[in-house]
């Protein structure tokens, strides 16, 4: 096979480290250019995985729902009417809309309640939830376990804390799971203490969760729901949905069809769409800026290249008059320029693979920064590979064309 012909392979050799220094300049090029496109990819796959790590924990296809004040009269009405919802508005979305996966709804006692312990304090928020809150939001839990369905259907008196209302609570070391702590005179026994998510903060760490049935009983709240927290099955998008909600919603509590204020909600597949279009516009805008930067590197070796063939005129008349083929010739030309690229390609890989690698161990450390392993994958490095070689196979034709188009006879005569 004529990609193993040892001759070959000599001549290129002898052809390239003739004029080392003017070898190396061609190569620079290249070299830079492997590097610009890969440590851009490599960014950019930084920036995506600190996205993600962001979200990590959150449902990112999830939905909250909330009453508001009307904004406009109707029916009657006057504006200003207070919204709020219940527990039968929970199981009409349910029956009304399919699209629903998950439904947690919430009733709190708010911010700022005394929940006692052994003469400590703290001002926490106290809420009424279902286990499937933590489909929506996941909990971090470092001792016990959260609420499950077994606490609702018995309503018992348990509870979930906070990592920072345990650290008030309770002393240092001490193991809270089966204490009990009082809020407005009632005992709830701990069974589980939870970390927030380090990102996404929904509920802070000084909280209380108790199982949603054992709130209504224990502090009447009745079928009051302060929110409804939900998230979408992936096969649906999220805006369709939360538009069916409040169309359903406002149809049931006479609110104006144009009123935006009456029905709150917070759509956190938006926040997290808008971020993938981000990452996914500025890699392609990683490939495009070092793809020229490549062709740019590509284009020099090419020029380099239509010299070597003007200094070579007459070697390249004698291999014509001898017997070589122009497909020969064109052959060995264009094996010079992909041995140069991709020679330079590898060096420029090798040296972006340590720079991110390099960036990876100081970033690690920096948790305000929004990057995580900035390291472009196998599928970006084949890619940029493959778009290598076959630039300098198309940029290699034009000096080889040129050497081809050399008469036997005119090379010969050649001084």
């Amino acid at each position: 096979m004529w990609i193993f012909d040892k001759d070959m392979w000599i001549e290129i050799m002898n052809t390239l480290t003739k004029n080392l220094f003017r070898t190396f300049l061609t190569m620079l090029g290249v070299f830079i250019a492997m590097i610009i496109l890969l440590l851009l990819l490599g960014a950019t796959a930084g920036l995506t995985n600190g996205f993600n790590d962001i979200f990590a924990g959150t449902t990112t296809n999830s939905l909250f729902v909330f009453g508001g004040s009307t904004s406009e009269p109707y029916k009657g009405f006057e504006r200003g009417r207070n919204i709020s919802f219940t527990t039968d508005d929970v199981e009409l979305l349910k029956q009304q809309i399919p699209e629903i996966d998950v439904m947690a709804p919430r009733v709190g006692l708010g911010g700022g309640v005394q929940v006692y312990r052994n003469g400590q304090s703290s001002g926490s928020s106290v809420n009424g939830d279902y286990p499937e809150i933590d489909d929506v939001t996941k909990k971090r839990i470092v001792r016990g376990r959260f609420l499950n369905q077994n606490d609702i259907n018995e309503t018992r008196k348990v509870c979930v804390i906070g990592q920072e209302a345990y650290e008030i609570l309770f002393e240092t070391n001490e193991d809270p799971l089966g204490q009990s702590v009082r809020v407005n005179g009632v005992y709830f026994t701990v069974v589980g203490v939870f970390k927030k998510n380090e990102r996404i903060d929904i509920d802070g760490e000084n909280v209380v969760f108790v199982p949603f049935t054992t709130f209504q009983k224990t502090f009447g709240s009745g079928n009051r729901v302060g929110f409804m927290a939900m998230t979408i099955f992936p096969e649906y998008k999220v805006p369709p949905v939360e538009e069916k909600i409040k169309e359903i919603l406002k149809r049931k509590y006479s609110i104006n069809p144009i009123d935006d204020r009456a029905i709150g909600t917070f759509d956190l597949s938006q926040i997290f769409e808008g971020i993938s279009v981000f990452t996914t516009a500025l890699k392609w805008f990683s490939i495009f800026i070092g793809g020229f930067t490549l062709l740019a590197g590509v284009i020099a070796v090419s020029n380099i290249l239509l010299i070597t063939v003007k200094e070579r005129t007459k070697e390249i008349g004698v291999r014509r008059a001898l017997g070589a083929t122009p497909i020969i010739v064109k052959r060995q030309i264009i094996m010079e320029a992909i041995v140069i690229t991709v020679f330079a390609g590898i060096l420029g890989f090798a040296f972006s693979v340590g720079v991110l690698a390099i960036a990876d161990t100081i970033l690690s450390g920096m948790e305000d920064i929004p990057v995580k392993k900035p390291i472009f994958g196998t599928a970006e490095f084949i890619g940029s590979f493959v778009l290598m070689i076959g630039l300098s196979i198309l940029i290699g034709l034009i000096p080889a064309n040129r050497a081809v188009r050399i008469k036997p006879i005119d090379a010969l005569r050649e001084e």
